[in-house]
């Protein structure tokens, strides 16, 4: 038996893990945990009271079970949390921040999954700077403000009306990462400046006959090297010693754990060394009787982790590029044509049924549909297509593009972040933050990584201590630091969330949406894809060829009468063929009453007192209406042709029927065959006939299809594929499809199909063109590989590198490892796995 339970209290995937885990300590029962919504779907063999789920639940945190009563809470990472993580201290019960309207900030290694927090920081987790997601509010940058009232902000030039000066061009103000760049630098310029006197002065040890100590003795140049080591230590690093304490105090370990405790041993034995020289034995002693210090191996340690951060900073601005690519899209003004004025507005002004006009070469302000004129529009940067499309009266148009050489009237019916764009953008932001189920081995490593380093070093002091050359402890001293700086899980934990990021932003550049990153990795593994015809294959938008009558109590203008009365209550595609067609024939409508549609079948009303219905044969059926032979005879002609036919009954009784084509895109043909190439099974299901269906698949070479498929039907046939083991993605568009996208490994959406299709998917294709799934598939092996091959240069670098720095190369090359060197490559590990995520953005699919 299985059960949806409704779970509360869970704010990030560590809380779903936590949860998941604890559930399945229980024997008896399999469970499967998701944090958006918060559900757990539980599979019992013997039924398992909800007191026992929950008293599991109590023992790990603040979490509680019910029932699911069909309903789902908002998704918690719409909510802004505290700088707290809810894993490292669960008795503790988080509260709600105060919302800022600039943004929120995320962890770049989603430790705590999608979680938000409010104000800039370090991640409670990992200790990284807290990256700000894009602000998606659309206001006009192009505002001025006087030089002596910096508080007066106008949306136009002009004179201050308080001191009468002009006013003058308000400069955007620095973004969240240009802002942390910025402190870094400063901050390396800074560390620099005194780390490089102290480095100048410990290598002049190695010159014979030291000039510097014909100034002073050792022992005052080791007091030098104290005095200039604070402000690197006590102000230009000191964030990561506040971070190693923070992972300590919460057990979070990480990165800065092993810089902090390497970095502050080397500079606190060296303050000990100067103050209690005595205490030391003479294996640390120099010549001189000083204890050797590490001032300049803490410092330049630090400043070199400071460059790596500075470098990640600047190198990490360029992952989220693609957001800020669609975001200049958004245009700031509009013409709003008000009384046959035309009028100059910001675009925060414009409401719902506002007429707009649109000049040649201007971005089409909010999405809308074109009330007068004809043009062309440039939509590449939404759907990645180069040709402009035409477009004339009745034609939609949608924000960001451009207009082509034509002005036109439009009527805004979308705007804000109700617009194409703006839903593509925070679509964007939201997969981006999202984790792909590859990422889970890097947490499994990590999450032991920090505790077996430290232990490494360890028994790498203890090792040269007791078998090294004398020096033995100096030796021991300087490897077991050189292991703590060289290790690197940070670079592991950016290996998948880097990919991601860039990918799911190429995507959107090219017109595809991806919902997660879990479904960029599943599509790699797609062995099967489902398609359905009408608006998948087909252009989905049909045309009446024909109206049929049968029988002689009805004529051709009769029975379009009714067929137009009845379908101008439908939304399918099919239906507003007909109701199109009747206008150009000015057909009068008819009231009808009691209308119903009969998913998968057709439509029924009652119209002039009788029972009217429409659709294929089982609506006929669904309707008692028998078909006669020869009136099916004359239909088949049209089906095998790759048409549409749709019955009419009046009464239970089949009086006509009309004929819809629908012309196969061009670009499916091609697609099919390179998604067959690839080594993916097609398979098309569709409600239509067997005809139609055979007449389509034979045109575009379809080894297997199946039509009269009901939305249940496509469910089922998903599920079967499931079950042989395959890997099934369905594409559709339809309320119909719903169903079956939903219960596929990969949901796939035509953008130009229906509200409820898209939503069910986890890929939604903008142009709504099949040769968006190759696309897609494209995108996804690269990602997957990107990200294999960042893990994989995270997981050899750690294991060559520990090694090395223990001094593993001594005993047969002499060579080893010093602490600076150590920390210049740990700094550059995560900045080179940054740097391969960024290749994405030049890859072609």
């Amino acid at each position: 038996m299985k059960h949806t339970y409704h779970i509360t209290g869970m704010t990030c995937d560590g809380c779903r893990s936590k949860v998941e885990k604890a559930l399945q300590s229980i024997e008896g029962i399999d469970v499967q945990v998701s944090l958006h919504p918060p559900l757990a779907t539980i599979t019992m063999q013997n039924h398992v009271a909800t007191e026992r789920l929950q008293a599991a639940l109590s023992a790990v945190g603040p979490y509680t079970i019910a029932m699911n009563n069909g309903k789902t809470s908002a998704s918690c990472h719409t909510e802004s949390t505290t700088k707290t993580s809810c894993c490292a201290t669960p008795s503790v019960t988080e509260k709600k921040a105060v919302h800022i309207p600039h943004g929120k900030y995320y962890c770049p290694m989603h430790c705590e999954g999608e979680k938000t927090y409010d104000k800039p920081g370090d991640c409670p987790v990992c200790g990284m700077d807290l990256v700000a997601q894009q602000n998606l509010s659309y206001t006009s940058s192009e505002q001025w403000t006087c030089p002596m009232h910096p508080e007066i902000v106008k949306d136009e030039a002009g004179a201050c009306p308080l001191c009468g000066m002009d006013l003058v061009p308000l400069q955007a103000s620095l973004s969240s990462e240009e802002k942390t760049y910025t402190k870094l630098l400063r901050k390396f310029w800074i560390a620099s400046a005194f780390t490089l006197p102290i480095f100048i002065i410990a290598m002049s040890e190695m010159i014979t006959n030291n000039p510097l100590y014909e100034l002073f003795e050792q022992k005052y140049w080791n007091w030098i090297q104290f005095f200039l080591s604070i402000p690197v230590v006590f102000y230009a690093t000191w964030m990561f010693f506040e971070r190693a304490y923070r992972s300590i105090k919460t057990w979070q370990l990480n990165m800065f754990t092993l810089i902090g405790i390497g970095a502050g041993v080397a500079w606190l034995f060296s303050v000990f060394g100067m103050l209690f020289p005595d205490v030391f034995p003479e294996q640390f002693k120099t010549d001189s009787g000083a204890v050797h210090v590490y001032f300049e191996a803490a410092t330049v340690i630090l400043t070199l982790v400071l460059l790596g951060q500075l470098l990640e900073a600047r190198a990490h601005s360029k992952t989220n590029s693609a957001v800020k690519e669609l975001l200049k899209l958004a245009p700031n003004k509009a013409i709003k044509v008000v009384d046959g004025e035309e009028v100059e507005v910001t675009i925060d002004k414009i409401e719902v049924g506002d007429i707009l006009k649109v000049k040649p070469g201007e971005k089409i302000p909010v999405d809308g549909t074109i009330t007068e004129g004809d043009t062309t529009v440039d939509e590449s940067m939404i759907t990645g297509e180069p040709i402009p499309v035409n477009k004339a009266n009745g034609d939609s148009v949608s924000s960001g593009t451009i207009n082509g050489n034509q002005s036109f009237l439009m009527k805004a019916e979308k705007v804000g972040s109700a617009t194409l764009l703006s839903q593509i953008i925070h679509m964007v932001n939201e997969a981006s933050r999202s984790r792909a189920p590859i990422q889970n081995l890097a947490d499994k490593v990590s999450g032991y990584f920090v505790p077996v380093v430290v232990l490494i070093s360890l028994l790498t002091f203890a090792v040269w201590a007791i078998w090294g050359p004398e020096p033995a402890y100096v030796f021991a001293f300087v490897n077991a630091i050189a292991v703590l700086i060289i290790a690197c899980p940070c670079a592991l934990g950016l290996a998948t969330p880097m990919s991601v990021m860039v990918g799911v932003g190429k995507g959107a550049q090219n017109g595809i949406l991806i919902k997660n990153a879990e479904a960029l990795e599943k599509l790699n593994k797609v062995t099967t894809l489902i398609i359905d015809k009408t608006g998948t294959i087909t252009e989905g938008k049909p045309t009446v060829e024909k109206i049929g009558t049968f029988g002689t109590v009805y004529n051709e203008s009769e029975v379009l009468q009714f067929i137009v009365s009845l379908n101008s209550n439908s939304e399918h595609p099919l239906a507003e063929a007909t109701v199109k067609f009747g206008k150009e024939q000015n057909t009068t409508l008819l009231k009808s009453e009691k209308f119903s549609a009969v998913t998968g079948k057709g439509v029924e009303a009652i119209i002039a007192g009788k029972k009217i219905a429409l659709g294929n044969p089982k609506m006929m059926e669904h309707s008692n209406a028998a078909i006669n032979v020869t009136l099916e005879e004359e239909a088949k002609k049209f089906q095998q042709q790759g048409k549409t036919v749709s019955y009419l009954s009046v009464d239970k009784a089949v009086v006509g029927y009309v004929v819809i084509g629908d012309k196969i895109k061009p670009t499916s043909a091609k697609a099919i065959a390179e998604l067959q190439k690839n080594g993916i099974e097609v398979i098309m299901l569709t409600g239509d006939n067997k005809d139609t269906a055979k007449a389509v698949a034979d045109e575009l070479h379809l080894s297997d299809f199946k039509a009269g498929m009901l939305p249940e039907d496509k469910m089922k046939e998903v599920a079967k594929l499931q079950l042989q083991g395959k890997i099934v993605a369905m594409a559709g568009d339809g309320i119909n499809d719903a169903p079956a996208l939903a219960k596929s490994d990969v949901g796939i959406a035509m953008g130009t199909g229906t509200d409820v299709a898209i939503e069910s998917a986890m890929i939604t294709l903008i142009k709504g063109d099949l040769q968006g799934i190759v696309k897609a598939q494209k995108l996804s092996k690269a990602v997957m590989r990107n990200i294999k091959q960042n893990l994989f240069f995270a997981l050899i670098y750690n294991t060559l590198g520990i090694p090395i720095a223990a001094g593993l190369l001594f005993p047969f090359f002499g060579i080893l490892l010093s602490p600076m060197i150590a920390a210049l490559a740990m700094s550059f590990s995560s900045v080179s796995v940054i740097v391969n995520a960024l290749r994405l953005r030049t890859i072609k699919i």
